[in-house]
């Protein structure tokens, strides 16, 4: 199975802005948290037509009728790492042997919305990295923002999605972004893409592990996917199953029917108890859908949050 991530470019075209302050190493579209070694200004320069207004001294403007523009805050590049849950669960419904853009797993499904980020934080010159997640952290790229490393990224992305892992693969969330967040060591943009689903069945120390991000004063962006029809809702058919735990092998033979109501209640309260204390941390929690297309979950969110930075 193959998927051509190069189509997604299309999101290269938004302007993805950070809502805190990061700290990077090329001039680019964000603020940076450093003005030298005092708070006053370097100097004052001329304002020319077109200019951004931000920046314009307005009080001196109304003692001399003339423009002019603060020198002292420089811009800066964001710095970003999308880490991807490789459990084995990402990989549900597990009955489908081909997998597309139309028709995703979970993992496909997060890997395509990945390359559409790196698309536009390499359009804007935004260095990016990648790291994978399971019960250990797999990998961790350099954070970068070249042609090369985006191709190489490219690559990895497609060889995650390449074949269904043949070995099951546990997750613990938790203690990984803990270690995510020190290894990480300027503020940036964390991305995570992941279905929740960990055995330490723990919401609070997952909570715990994204305020350690927040702590070092990370933005934090969380990824929700989930195929809400079956994972949400329960809606299988009205017979005996066997559900089979994808990452323990654990088996448990059971009518729908007969728990449904109270597996929702189960899922319900688990995902709103994370909603909430994402909320309540300033981290954004967005819900992906993997029966929706990319562009319905994806667009209108980026669109989003460039409005809430205009």
């Amino acid at each position: 199975m193959s998927v051509d991530l190069e189509k997604l470019n299309g999101y290269s075209s938004l302007e993805f802005k950070a809502k805190q302050i990061v700290e990077g190493f090329l001039s680019g579209l964000h603020k940076s948290p450093f003005h030298g070694f005092s708070v006053e200004f370097a100097d004052y320069r001329a304002y020319n037509t077109g200019e951004d207004t931000r920046y314009v001294d307005w009080k001196l403007f109304a003692r001399t009728d003339k423009l002019f523009i603060k020198n002292f805050e420089q811009e800066t590049n964001l710095r970003c790492l999308i880490a991807i849950d490789c459990s084995s669960s990402m990989f549900f419904p597990f009955e489908r042997k081909e997998v597309s853009l139309d028709n995703p797993d979970k993992m496909t499904y997060a890997v395509c919305s990945a390359a559409a980020l790196v698309s536009m934080l390499y359009s804007q010159r935004d260095a990016f990295g990648l790291s994978f997640l399971s019960d250990k952290i797999d990998f961790i790229s350099g954070i970068k923002s070249s042609f090369a490393h985006k191709r190489y990224v490219f690559s990895l992305l497609e060889n995650l999605i390449a074949e269904k892992p043949k070995e099951k693969k546990n997750t613990f969330l938790s203690p990984l972004i803990h270690q995510l967040a020190g290894q990480v060591h300027k503020r940036s943009l964390i991305v995570i893409f992941t279905d929740l689903f960990s055995l330490e069945d723990n919401e609070e120390e997952f909570i715990k592990s994204l305020r350690h991000l927040r702590y070092n004063k990370h933005e934090v962006i969380l990824f929700h996917c989930i195929d809400k029809k079956y994972e949400q809702d329960f809606l299988f058919k009205n017979r005996p199953y066997k559900f089979i735990d994808a990452e323990t092998g654990e088996e448990i033979k059971v009518n729908p029917s007969e728990i449904r109501a109270a597996y929702q209640e189960s899922v319900r309260q688990r995902f709103e108890t994370i909603r909430q204390a994402c909320m309540g941390m300033r981290v954004d929690y967005a819900e992906c859908d993997i029966n929706k297309s990319i562009d319905q979950v994806l667009l209108p969110y980026f669109i989003k949050r460039v409005r809430m930075r205009a």
